[in-house]
């Protein structure tokens, strides 16, 4: 295994330059969810010439799916790429580093491949912050032959994954009259029904389960001061530890405006205004030996599988359809915030440049095992048969 090791951390080094040049073009010319053409075009043309066969818009117009089977059989492994922005902030998730990450270890995993067998898949998933690339590609199939995905999301820590929430996305539109303000008893308020279900829901809160999150905003209230508003609508995110509670939660709010709007005389409806994420699936058997490789490639400070989730990610759709993992890798000191620009420009930093090395051999070193060792992927595999049989 060392030998194979070798070769891969040989591909890497050789083609480091190439990746950090494609982080930094995408640090310097960011662009949001399935809005990545720029970015899907200089991932997907690298992957070509690197002699993976490449499909774009596979399920979303900015997705790309390449491929490289090997001269022996084996089984399937999938390195999921992300590299959508942030307004304003630009790659302050460190996006652009995981599509590096992912397309080095896809890379290094390749050059050993026509040796050990198996089929490289590199997975450009677009849209992670508010769309759900991975949801859509999940549910058209594209991981469904998959025997394991693997990834690593740069941050402030060393670690091999954890638990997220899912996440329920919901807007409500609330309907009444206009009347003139002084006339206020010839409308009926879409502003009042909306104040109301926004109190209630406040105080539902309490009453949740633990790590259970409830975020809302009043998107519309009215135009004009005296006016009776005809319209008015709320946004929020409810997550949980699992989607079914997920979904509790959200008919007990129903339920609350359903009472406001009786009280006030007006209507509402619901609607799903974002992708609704999935809780994320923990693989330990891929956990332990994610930590086995960081500890053998001398990353220290490795946090163990968290257990408690807190946001959600799109890697949670994945996590339910074939054995996943996110790990981390550190590139900034914890001051540093996620979601900022100090996070941004981490991922072109020689710390960043070191993530990048680090986390790509950690997840082909596993991919090679899975490869090399039947019989542990076999564990992976009777584990996430178990979990989702629950």
């Amino acid at each position: 295994m060392n030998n194979l090791y070798e070769k891969m951390t040989q591909s890497i080094e050789s083609h480091l330059d190439d990746y950090m040049a494609m982080v930094k073009s995408m640090y310097e010319n960011p662009e949001i969810g399935f809005k990545e053409y720029k970015t899907q075009k200089l991932l997907a043309d690298y992957l070509v010439k690197a002699g993976f066969e490449t499909k774009l818009s596979v399920a979303c117009e900015t997705d790309f799916v390449a491929e490289y089977k090997s001269a022996k059989s084996g089984p399937v492994i999938a390195f999921m790429c992300e590299y959508d922005a942030l307004p304003e902030v630009g790659h302050g998730c460190a996006h652009n580093l995981i599509a590096g990450i992912g397309i080095a270890a896809g890379e290094a995993l390749k050059s050993i491949a026509d040796e050990i067998g198996g089929t490289i898949r590199v997975v450009g998933t677009p849209a992670e912050e508010n769309f759900g690339g991975k949801v859509h590609m999940a549910k058209a199939g594209v991981f469904d032959d998959v025997d394991a995905a693997l990834m690593v999301h740069p941050g402030t820590k060393n670690g091999v994954g954890g638990k997220s929430n899912a996440l329920n996305p919901v807007k409500f539109e609330f309907f009444g009259k206009n009347a003139h303000g002084c006339q206020p008893q010839d409308g009926a308020s879409a502003l009042d029904a909306a104040v109301m279900t926004f109190m209630q829901i406040n105080l539902m809160r309490q009453f949740v389960e633990p790590n259970t999150f409830i975020h809302g905003i009043i998107r519309d209230g009215g135009q004009a001061a005296n006016v009776i508003p005809a319209y008015a609508s709320m946004e929020y995110y409810f997550r949980a530890p699992t989607m079914k509670y997920a979904l509790e939660v959200t008919n007990k709010a129903i339920a609350c405006a359903e009472g406001a709007c009786k009280a006030t005389g007006t209507t509402f409806k619901t609607s799903i205004y974002e992708c609704p994420y999935e809780d994320t699936l923990i693989n330990y058997t891929l956990a332990d030996m994610l930590t086995e490789k960081y500890q053998l490639l001398g990353v220290e400070d490795i946090e163990p599988v968290n257990e408690v989730g807190a946001g959600s990610t799109d890697v949670g759709s994945v996590s339910y359809v074939c054995p996943t993992i996110q790990g981390s890798i550190k590139i900034a000191e914890t001051c540093v915030t996620g979601h900022s620009k100090e996070m941004a420009a981490a991922t072109i930093s020689e710390m960043g440049k070191t993530g990048l090395v680090k986390a790509a051999q950690g997840i082909a070193f596993v991919a090679c095992d899975l490869i090399c060792e039947p019989e542990k992927l076999q564990i992976v595999k009777d584990e996430f048969a178990k979990a989702t049989s629950k």
